[in-house]
């Protein structure tokens, strides 16, 4: 059974801590290409910073594992006479956790310090969110570097909860991305042979437009799916899925049955748990372009928040998962309906 290792695990320290706010996700994939640059053949990147790690390009059929690796920030909106910062939403950003926390702004001068703020609860009706960055005035806050379409991140850092849970922010999905990483150093260190091309993705802005170039025949996607076990999730509408029992299998139209099923059956002989979660909404590039495609998730907590958490095991067995269907996936099936 796969372990995560010191040596990986401080992999991921370094990359869930490194910013990648959608649109810029240069540091992270950075720190992402240099691990993954022993354990592949070749090295491939496109123009938006999306980045794929590649063994046996010469080989015809081609399987696509892919992670993306934004996450959720903000970018400064409206700067006041007063040095006041308004911000806009750069993707799902969840408002409710700004209030009171620090923040960095990233400036071509460096990162400022700032003040996700609001006023005083008792002098106000409702709850305005605006970062303080300890200037006076508009013209401060520009000679500092701040201006409209800076983008904001916050600071807080990957940690390791009750020896079992990783916690901190981008999880979603960096995770992912670390997992289809640990996947092709086992591969290349077990000296697996595999008998068509793999095609590791960590790809920006949510999205595998990259798949145009490659074309490849499978694609299974790696991503979060939410923990419906904590207070307030409604079952019955999300699905019964927790943390610790094993990754997600996912149910949707966008899902090829039979992939699905291959993944199923593997996951079986090899004894590693699994849950299951219908996603009627799923798409992916790879559908629509007509690629067989999977997508296999990691349950967490508090999506989309500074303190997301996944349960260790779950990460293992995914991993080890994800090793098995490499290595037995039979690219001579005939997967089509008809």
């Amino acid at each position: 059974m796969y372990k995560i290792s010191k040596k990986s695990e401080y992999f991921l320290y370094k990359y869930l801590n490194a910013y990648s706010p959608t649109g810029n996700e240069v540091d992270a994939q950075k720190i992402w290409m240099k691990y993954i640059e022993q354990y592949s053949d070749s090295i491939e990147t496109d123009n938006y910073g999306t980045v794929v790690g590649v063994i046996n390009k010469k080989n015809t059929f081609k399987i696509v594992i892919e992670a993306h690796v934004d996450e959720m920030t903000w970018y400064v909106n409206y700067i006041t006479d007063d040095g006041i910062i308004y911000v806009a939403r750069n993707g799902r950003t969840d408002h409710q956790i700004a209030h009171s926390k620090r923040v960095n702004i990233h400036t071509k001068n460096g990162i400022i310090d700032g003040l996700f703020v609001g006023p005083a609860i008792h002098t106000r009706k409702i709850t305005p969110t605006f970062i303080d960055i300890g200037a006076s005035n508009k013209k401060e806050v520009e000679n500092l570097g701040v201006n409209v379409g800076c983008m904001v991140t916050y600071p807080d850092d990957f940690f390791i909860m009750n020896n079992k849970y990783f916690v901190g922010r981008a999880l979603d999905n960096k995770i992912g991305g670390f997992i289809i990483a640990e996947v092709m150093r086992l591969i290349k260190e077990k000296k697996v042979v595999l008998p068509y091309g793999l095609y590791v993705i960590n790809s920006v802005q949510e999205e595998g437009a990259i798949s145009n170039n490659i074309n490849p025949n499978i694609a299974i996607i790696t991503d979060v799916c939410h923990d419906t076990s904590t207070p307030m999730i409604e079952k019955k509408i999300n699905g019964d899925v927790k943390c610790g029992l094993g990754p997600v299998i996912n149910y949707s139209p966008s899902i090829h049955n039979n992939l699905r099923e291959q993944i199923i059956f593997i996951a079986n002989k090899n004894n590693l748990s699994f849950q299951r979660l219908v996603s009627p909404i799923w798409t992916d590039a790879y559908y629509n372009n007509g690629v067989i495609s999977a997508l296999i998730s990691i349950p967490i907590r508090y999506m989309n928040t500074t303190v997301e958490m996944a349960n260790k095991k779950d990460i293992e067995n995914c991993i080890h998962l994800m090793f098995e269907i490499l290595k037995n996936i039979d690219i001579n099936e005939n997967f089509k309906y008809l």
